[in-house]
């Protein structure tokens, strides 16, 4: 099944907010000593990867806070690091609220991404790494973010999880027009992210979104 062709379904708000509730109702629940293990293939822990996760939430969604986004390269936060191979962030969760408030940041970042996206004009461009994007790319780029980094987390936490299949779909159409949806759209995202393999097509090691507008390169 390929995307050309098909009418595209637009990523708003609304999705962010429901790829967020889906992280936060499987990972909750779980005891603070497993948030302890590796998430997936990544060499982040459970608890780390979270972090990164509120982090790429809160960021998307400051970049729509000023007046002018395309026109400052990036938020001049202090970033740091809770060890050298930990995930550098501007925001982290507080160990003594536990998991169950990691989670609650989470949550809080990004309703703060669903509602800036829904209330910025929607030709507005803001910069990122792979390209200026508007906001409905930043909404699709954090429900990548929330879906690919839920997967890290649940495996590492031994929790079976799959999200819905149409917030990988609606990502898909948005961000990764070009790759044609073989099997399902969870499965198609986890590979374009390079998290699957198949005989057919071999783990991605090199990969990125198209974050600029559709239409316009």
């Amino acid at each position: 099944m390929s995307q050309s062709g098909e009418p595209r379904m637009p990523v708003g708000g609304a999705h962010v907010r429901q790829a967020v509730a889906h992280c936060v109702d499987v990972l909750q629940g779980v005891p603070a000593d497993q948030w302890h293990a590796l998430a997936g293939d990544l060499e982040w822990t459970c608890w780390e990867t979270l972090e990164h996760l509120a982090d790429d939430l809160l960021t998307y969604a400051l970049r729509f806070g000023l007046a002018k986004p395309i026109a400052v390269p990036r938020v001049p936060l202090r970033v740091t690091s809770d060890r050298p191979d930990g995930p550098a962030n501007v925001i982290f969760g507080d160990q003594e609220a536990g998991p169950e408030g990691l989670l609650t940041v989470v949550e809080a970042c990004g309703g703060l991404l669903a509602t800036v996206v829904d209330t910025t004009g929607p030709t507005t461009l803001a910069p990122h790494v792979f390209g200026a994007s508007d906001p409905e790319g930043f909404a699709a780029m954090g429900i990548v973010e929330t879906l690919v980094h839920t997967h890290d987390i649940a495996q590492g936490l031994n929790r079976t999880w799959e999200p819905p299949q149409d917030l990988s779909e609606r990502a898909l159409a948005r961000l990764f027009p070009d790759i044609p949806v073989v099997d399902t759209p969870w499965s198609t995202l986890l590979w374009a992210t390079g998290r699957l393999e198949t005989p057919d097509r071999p783990r991605r090691t090199d990969w990125r979104w198209h974050g600029a507008p559709l239409g316009r390169g």
